[in-house]
């Protein structure tokens, strides 16, 4: 069995054996949809019911900045949440300023939310690597809707300050494919009277289409051209909402079992969103033995069992309208490709040096520690697989996709690793190590 241990300083030390994973696990809902759940419900009339939330450090600062809003919100818990709505444009002006922590969902889509609750004033900040992540993607197009925002940078980073104000429907271009982006729009245009139209340059993830329908908007989607449309103003109403395994963190032992010989997982209750699938599509195009099973709808998202087993990958090319599909997976996705047969090419992938951490740059600077030959490009990376990887000290930027990617890295190494700052996890998978104990 392999050696798994925490550090008082939030280091893990994995000494890996080359023992096979076994066995049955359920990933923790899914992130997206339990961020949109919540605040869907607390802008909804009536009480939203939840079960399967995520409670991670990211959505447990969505739930504080909608309490801080006047939403009354139950303790947070896997089995069942239920969220009191105040309706849409009744959120409470708070006493002191929002804080979103490490999460840029929370963020982004509040954003959207507040500007449009007339004549009361927010602010919004966030913990230091939020607050250096970019805001005028999302800021610039409610600018043009008449939003009153403000914040260092020319307005594109926090802290933020919002002025509420009646907004005006828009035509909007996004120039790149982001969920966040459409969603901040999409929770604007349901206090805007007339119909707003959002177009991107490739499908993202649709979680909040699907969420607001089942709530009672007026939305119409085009996949064809990528466009939704939303007639404002809305009324929401509470419903159930049964969440998810989430993909991204399934993600991890999806690539666990394939690189480490006779290993077998069952993965039961994931998404399989197909925004969301394309970890799915490049695994198997890299030769991954992975099948859907026991394949079904919950609450209109698309859930299946995962069974995975070992077995030998390959190099390929990743780019162009795939990557919005998976661009949480790239750093668990570069784990792989040090691990297969030849050479894997990442490309369009520019969007990840704004994430919690440079993740190009931070994987391929820890990759290389552990001996991968991996090249840094402006939009990707080049990763020369079947290298053998020994273990050392390696850092996680305070990004929980890092560590758990690392983690993963190490369970196939030579010898010990310490992976520092390893907390980090805990945003979006709080139980990773110890399910990594557990299996391995």
């Amino acid at each position: 069995m392999a050696v798994i241990q925490i550090t008082s300083d939030d280091t893990w030390q994995i000494q890996a054996d080359g023992h096979p994973l076994r066995g049955s696990l359920q990933v923790p809902g899914d992130k997206s949809i339990s961020h949109r759940a919540l605040m869907l419900g607390a802008i909804a009339e009536g009480t939203t019911h939840i079960e399967g939330l995520l409670v991670g450090e990211d959505t447990c600062s969505t739930a504080a900045c909608f309490r801080a809003l006047g939403a009354e919100i139950s303790h947070l818990n896997p089995t069942a949440v239920t969220v009191q709505g105040l309706g849409i444009g009744h959120l409470q002006e708070p006493g002191d300023v929002l804080n979103a922590g490490n999460s840029g969902t929370t963020m982004r889509l509040l954003l959207g939310v507040l500007a449009a609750q007339t004549g009361r004033f927010f602010a919004i900040t966030g913990d230091a690597s939020l607050r250096s992540r970019p805001m005028a993607r999302v800021v610039t197009p409610l600018l043009q809707m008449g939003a009153q925002i403000w914040g260092r940078q020319h307005h594109s980073r926090a802290p933020l300050a919002v002025l509420g104000q009646p907004l005006e429907p828009i035509t909007y271009y996004s120039p790149i494919a982001s969920a966040q982006v459409k969603s901040a729009l999409l929770l604007a245009a349901l206090h805007t009277e007339g119909t707003t139209i959002i177009r991107e340059p490739h499908r993202s993830r649709d979680h909040s289409e699907r969420m607001l329908q089942a709530f009672g908007a007026c939305l119409s989607v085009d996949e064809a051209t990528c466009t939704v449309s939303l007639e404002g103003p809305a009324v929401l109403k509470g419903q159930k909402v049964i969440v998810p395994g989430d993909i991204s963190s399934a993600a991890f032992w999806l690539v666990a079992a394939s690189i480490i010989p006779n290993s077998e997982l069952v993965l039961t209750n994931v998404g399989v969103n197909p925004t969301r699938t394309g970890i799915l599509d490049v695994l198997g195009a890299m030769g991954a033995e992975i099948t859907l099973e026991n394949e079904r709808l919950v609450t209109g998202e698309p859930v299946a069992d995962l069974r995975v087993r070992s077995a030998t990958l390959k190099g390929i090319r990743i780019g162009g309208e795939l990557i919005p599909r998976l661009i949480d997976e790239i750093p668990i996705l570069a784990v792989a490709a040090a691990f297969a047969e030849g050479v894997t090419e990442i490309r369009d992938a520019a969007e990840l040096r704004v994430k919690e951490s440079d993740r190009l740059k931070a994987v391929a600077t820890e990759l290389q520690k552990m001996g991968a030959k991996v090249t840094e490009l402006k939009d990707g990376l080049d990763i020369q697989g079947g290298v053998p990887l020994q273990g050392t000290h390696l850092e996680t930027y305070g990004d929980h996709r890092m560590a758990m990617s690392l983690a993963i890295a190490a369970l196939n190494a030579q010898g010990t690793s310490h992976i520092h700052n390893a907390r980090a996890a805990a945003v979006s998978y709080p139980e990773f190590v110890t399910t990594l104990q557990q299996i391995a």
